[in-house]
This record gives C-alpha cells, sequence and structure tokens, in this order.
C-alpha cells in the first residue's frame, strides 16, 4: 500500500464518487449508474444524474481538493501543523467577502458567479496576511499564537457576516444555506465559474513541492540554497487563498478537511511536498466526497449540512494534532 499512493488515492476517490452518484432520496443502482453513462438508462435516473447529483459531487470533490491542498501548502509555508485555513481564519475571511457580493445581488450566471469567488479571494488574501503577521514572533510562527489570530480574526468575519446576512433581504435564504456548508450552489454553471481559479491556485500548489520542501530547513537556509524567499512565499501565500477562497465561495465554510487530509498523509507516506500535495488534493476530495454522502443517509431523508460532519471528525483529530504537537514539535 505505501508503495503505490497515488493509485490507493485514485482507487479510493472513484468509490467515492460513485456512492455520491448513488446514493441520496432516490438509490441509484452501479447497473443503472452504468446504463445512465452509456446512454440507455432510465429517463428519470438519467436527469437525477446529469442534472443534479453529478454537478454536485464534481463541486464536492472539488471543494475537498482544494481546502485540502490549500491546508497542505500552509501546514507547509508556516511549518506548523495546525495552519488549516478554518483554523487561521482565511475561511471565514473568505466567508466573509463572499457574503459582500452576495449582498450585491449579483444575477445567478456565470459572470455573476465569477465575482464571487474573486471577492472571497480578495478577502482571504487581506486575512492570511493579517493573521500571518499577527501571531509572528521574530522568525517563528508559535503555534499558540497562529490559533489564536486565527480564532480572534475568524470571530471578526464571522460577526460581520452575521449583521450583513440579517440586513439583507432577498439573499438572506442564498447566504444562510451557503454558510451552513455544502453545494448550495451546485450546477454545471458553478462547476465553469469555479474552475478557473482552482486550476490556477492548484496548479500552482503542484509544481512547488521543491520549495515547500527547502522552506521546512528555515528561510536563512532556503535562501543559501539559492531559494528566493520572499518570492515564493508571496506567490504560495496568494495560490492557496486563491484556492480556499473559491472552495467557500461555492460550497461554504467547511472545517478540518485541510487539516486532516494533509496531516494522515504526512503520517503514512512521508512529509515529501512534491508527493504530499497531490496526495493531499485527491485524498481531500475523496474525504468531502465521504462526509457529504454521511451527511445525506445519518438522518434519511432530511439532509444535513457536511460542515457538521467535518466538524464533528475534526475536533476530535484538532485535540490530538495539538497534543502531539507539543510533545514532538514540527516535523
Amino acid at each position: 500500500m505505501r508503495r503505490n499512493p497515488f493509485f490507493l488515492s485514485l482507487i479510493t476517490l472513484a468509490i467515492a464518487f460513485i456512492l455520491s452518484l448513488a446514493i441520496g432520496s432516490v438509490f441509484i443502482s452501479p447497473k443503472e449508474l452504468w446504463d445512465i453513462l452509456r446512454g440507455m438508462g432510465n429517463e428519470t435516473f438519467s436527469f437525477i444524474v446529469w442534472q443534479i447529483r453529478l454537478p454536485r459531487t464534481i463541486l464536492i470533490a472539488l471543494t475537498g481538493a482544494a481546502l485540502s491542498g490549500s491546508g497542505a501548502a500552509y501546514q507547509g509555508l508556516f511549518r506548523n501543523p495546525l495552519a488549516d485555513p478554518f483554523l487561521i481564519g482565511v475561511a471565514s475571511g473568505a466567508g466573509l467577502g463572499a457574503v459582500i457580493a452576495m449582498s450585491v445581488k449579483w444575477p445567478y450566471t456565470f459572470w455573476g458567479l465569477m465575482a464571487i469567488p474573486l471577492a472571497a479571494f480578495i478577502a482571504a488574501l487581506l486575512t492570511v496576511f493579517i493573521v500571518y503577521f499577527l501571531a509572528r514572533v521574530g522568525q517563528t510562527i508559535p503555534t499558540t499564537n497562529l490559533i489564536l489570530a486565527g480564532v480572534a480574526f475568524s470571530s471578526f468575519a464571522t460577526s460581520l457576516t452575521s449583521f450583513l446576512m440579517l440586513r439583507s433581504t432577498s439573499e438572506v435564504r442564498r447566504a444562510l444555506g451557503w454558510l451552513l456548508g455544502g453545494a448550495s450552489q451546485a450546477g454545471w454553471t458553478a462547476i465553469l465559474a469555479i474552475l478557473p481559479y482552482l486550476i490556477i491556485g492548484l496548479g500552482i500548489l503542484l509544481i512547488s513541492g521543491h520549495a515547500l520542501n527547502l522552506l521546512q530547513f528555515g528561510d536563512d537556509q532556503a535562501q543559501q540554497l539559492g531559494l528566493n524567499v520572499t518570492r515564493i512565499k508571496t506567490i504560495l501565500l496568494i495560490a492557496a487563498s486563491l484556492a480556499t477562497a473559491a472552495a467557500v465561495a461555492f460550497s461554504g465554510i467547511i472545517g478540518f478537511i485541510g487539516l486532516i487530509v494533509p496531516h494522515l498523509f504526512r503520517i503514512w507516506f512521508g512529509a515529501d511536498y512534491r508527493r504530499l500535495i497531490p496526495l493531499s488534493i485527491l485524498g481531500g476530495a475523496s474525504a468531502l466526497l465521504v462526509s457529504d454522502v454521511i451527511a445525506r443517509i445519518i438522518l434519511a431523508p432530511q439532509e444535513i449540512p457536511v460542515g457538521i460532519i467535518t466538524a464533528l471528525v475534526g475536533a476530535p483529530f484538532f485535540l490530538w494534532v495539538l497534543r502531539r504537537s507539543k510533545n514532538q514539535g514540527y516535523w
């Protein structure tokens, strides 16, 4: 299993993808799914798969990939195991930007949807720089400082978000559904709108594995090895924030995926970021798809927000990582 992490990750993602398409208020068997993909399935089931479940499944997978890939990059960038988009406040900041864009009442068109992740990206970028400078002590970023700065700014952003939602009228239902986490804007238009941001953000992270490896030696040594530390840190912050903002803009604030998946893959397969980043992207997509399936069936026929599932799993995991980091330090 350790020799083929990518094969294992792809198989897991394929299984999670099939489960997401099959499970819902109407169960669709694997055989029926195969017939639908060949264009020979039941007309009603075909509509459910092509117009409802497939775009939702793709959006959830893209969201998990973005959050997990960004989480791995933040952890390497800050050299801190708790640097997750949710915990350091980036997700809440992006959420504030998204709600501001929603309050302008953009039309539900391709260009209207493109404005939401753009606003989320600007807010996310501001958030990560604010939290970074508040937490920094000399050349280090202590875990406690990072968490406190993230929590403080997250509370501030959440308060502003709630205020805007209370003042809104027709957009409040849309914003509330988004805030709870999940594919509230699932549809092919949303996928087309999110893709450019993710291609740029995750694409940059995928080719930055070597730079992240050098940053683990510290800024001074990385500079001596020929890395332009200031430039690469800026690029990585922008790329990770862009991917996070796109995910939050279309799927809401979903916590802990960016913490759990990179941490587990680092334990299982090592801390080489040339391998860790792509594995985290694949694993994040699978993890959020499975969480979404659980959210559909745990109180069926009622569906609960996927953010609740990730929080129930992620909070205990966060406490374990916090305890582990105190005992062992960062990798």
